[in-house]
């Protein structure tokens, strides 16, 4: 068994996020080492050969609704004649994974090259295979024989994060096929053959170029760290993470850490904690459109998930890109974007400090996974493993874990008067929700 370390295949699980989701689910893989990228491109399309294709013949687009939960594009998948199955649509991702090993059996799963995976925090390496001639079938295409790097352990447990089923993320097979439109507001997506696609028309698009590198799309944009310093980035696009910003203050000794920030868990890798700072930066520029005060988040230089292949100084995540229309088109090299009714939304951070984990048959059981230290929440006496029963009154169980977040950041100063369930007992809690950052 090759023992490879995946210098970070770090799914990064943030804590809590803003206004209407923040930091919900980031979802990176890093830096693949060089043999697997080799055993995918040996098994896996080329742009001369795609991997994904229109099911009817000569169809120029097609439009794909999509379930938008925790900032997280979830498709229906079919695989193998089985399903559906749930998968994130990530340009963050280099090789498409399937988390969940209770699919292995039922699909009859080709095995394929075992490895060890190693992420951030990780002391035992997970074992995992890779997977080839698995046919994938999405509403009007289909790949026909598709590669998957296989986990044999849910220990990322993405569906507590996400609160429906989750099964894998599917990654650069899907935009390198397509020109992928994103449409936040509308939940839906476009997929457009790349041969007839026309660039889009009127005066608030704007175009970037984009750098296409080890399977992952780059931008290089401008960055206004304080009011005197600027700085030109390369970033990765991805549409997986949930934050707005994350910035790697090692890959530029100019980047300092704001002196407003807040310690806080930015996430965990395959095991183990991602810490660092949350913090602002006064603007970034995309194209003709100026973001202020965005959200950032720092990740410590010492976290493992911070080493990859392409040196990049972070990435760009889908609590900025939701203010968009948005339009990848790596056949071209170019990103559009046209801003929608989110564009003004303020860049919020949670204000209850409160880390909720899904459960149950249905997902819609919540359990205090962690506490934000000093947070309204843990000065209310809310402790971990409570079950949340109801939020000012009203249960729960009626809830998705995107519309409890919300409420988690509806306002500073808002009263929120929870009741939970602790050793069997009913306990309650009122916060009074505050802005930290």
């Amino acid at each position: 068994m090759p023992a490879l370390w995946f210098s970070a295949l770090a799914l990064l699980l943030c804590r809590c996020w803003p206004g209407w989701p923040w930091c919900r689910l980031s979802v990176l893989v890093l830096g693949l080492l060089p043999a697997v990228v080799q055993a995918q491109s040996q098994a896996q399309a080329t742009k001369e050969q795609l991997a994904f294709r229109f099911i009817k013949p000569g169809q120029r687009k097609i439009r794909m609704p999509f379930e938008f939960q925790r900032n997280l594009i979830i498709v229906q998948a079919h695989l193998n004649g089985q399903g559906p199955y749930n998968f994130l649509l990530d340009s963050g991702v280099g090789i498409s994974l399937i988390t969940d090993p209770a699919l292995i059996e039922p699909l009859k799963l080709r095995r394929g090259v075992n490895y060890n995976v190693m992420g951030a925090g990780q002391e035992k390496p997970l074992e995992a295979f890779f997977s080839d001639s698995v046919n994938v079938t999405m509403p009007g295409i289909v790949a026909p024989t598709l590669s998957f790097l296989v986990l044999s352990s849910d220990v990322l447990n993405l569906s507590g994060y996400v609160g429906i089923p989750v099964h894998g993320i599917l990654g650069y097979d899907v935009f390198n096929s397509f020109v992928v439109q994103v449409e936040p507001t509308a939940a839906q997506l476009w997929f457009h053959a790349p041969g007839t696609f026309e660039p889009p028309r009127g005066r608030r698009w704007t175009q970037m170029p984009l750098d296409i590198e080890g399977r992952k799309s780059y931008l290089n944009v401008s960055v206004s760290i304080t009011d005197s310093l600027s700085l030109p980035l390369k970033l990765v696009l991805d549409t997986g993470a949930g934050h707005a910003l994350s910035l790697e203050t090692s890959s530029d000794s100019r980047m300092r850490v704001p002196a407003q920030r807040l310690r806080a868990q930015l996430g965990r890798g395959l095991s183990g904690a991602i810490n660092g700072y949350l913090g602002r930066v006064r603007s970034m520029q995309l194209g003709r459109y100026r973001l202020n005060s965005p959200l950032t988040s720092f990740p410590d230089a010492d976290n493992g998930a911070l080493r990859a292949e392409v040196p990049r100084n972070g990435n760009i995540g889908f609590e900025l890109l939701k203010r968009f229309e948005v339009i990848i088109d790596y056949t071209h090299n170019t990103l559009w974007l046209r801003p929608n009714a989110l564009f003004r939304d303020p860049f919020e951070h949670d204000m209850c400090g409160l880390e909720l984990l899904a459960s149950g048959p249905d997902y819609r059981r919540y359990f205090v996974l962690r506490l934000e230290p000093n947070s309204p929440a843990a000065a209310s006496g809310v402790q971990p493993d409570d079950e949340l029963m109801s939020i000012n009154l009203i249960p729960v169980r009626g809830m998705s874990l995107t519309q409890i977040s919300r409420i988690f950041h509806s306002g500073d100063g808002k009263t929120l008067f929870l009741l939970l369930e602790r050793n069997g007992q009913l306990v309650s809690a009122l916060i009074r929700l505050k802005r930290q950052i």
